[in-house]
């Protein structure tokens, strides 16, 4: 999985949700959708890329994903 890419999906729901003027539910908001439609090979790439430094991403994205329960590990996903 491309990180540049998913850096990007983040950052533009991030976008998406930071016209609502409280921000912690902005990162609701980002947490949700991630939690709801990313895959879970997906949400593991970005937590790691969070915990490595979160290069390139918004506040509100960082805030989200730091907020994101782990997916489980499977050899499947």
């Amino acid at each position: 999985m491309n990180i540049e890419r998913l850096v990007a999906m983040a950052n533009d729901i991030a976008a998406f949700f930071d016209a609502e003027p409280d921000k912690a539910v902005a990162a609701e908001g980002v947490r949700f959708h991630i939690a709801r439609f990313w895959d879970p090979r997906m949400r593991r790439e970005i937590i790691a890329h969070v915990q490595a430094g979160a290069e390139g991403m918004s506040a509100t994205a960082v805030t989200a994903i730091k907020a994101l329960s782990p997916p489980p590990n499977s050899s499947n996903q």
